[in-house]
């Protein structure tokens, strides 16, 4: 799986904070420290709706870090071919925030 990441992957963007309510944001999910606080944090901070989206997009970069066709994986979810195009610019081309988090739920 991390093959075909790591040829297709190409960071070009940085992210930095604009504001402190983003560097808020950042360093409040620095600071959780295992999978309980983060998914209780991730409950609270977002309605179902939203958790189900990132969800989805996790998965897409999942299943394209595989190498599975766009259009595939947009059946599967039942999403748009444009949300998978999105997840893909950002995982291939991003900060490298998909790509670092797919690297390592791969490795467990």
């Amino acid at each position: 799986m991390t093959k075909f990441l790591d040829e297709k992957f190409n960071k070009t963007q940085t992210f930095l904070p604009q504001d402190e309510k983003e560097r808020l944001l950042v360093k409040a999910f620095a600071s959780l420290k295992n999978e309980e606080e983060v998914g209780a944090f991730l409950r609270d901070l977002l309605t179902p709706k939203e958790l189900k989206e990132f969800a989805n997009r996790i998965e897409i970069a999942r299943l394209l870090s595989t190498g599975k066709a766009y259009l595939e994986i947009a059946k599967e979810l039942g999403v748009s071919t444009t949300t998978v195009t999105r997840v893909a610019y950002w995982l291939f081309s991003g900060c490298g925030g998909y790509y670092k988090a797919i690297k390592k739920v791969s490795k467990k």
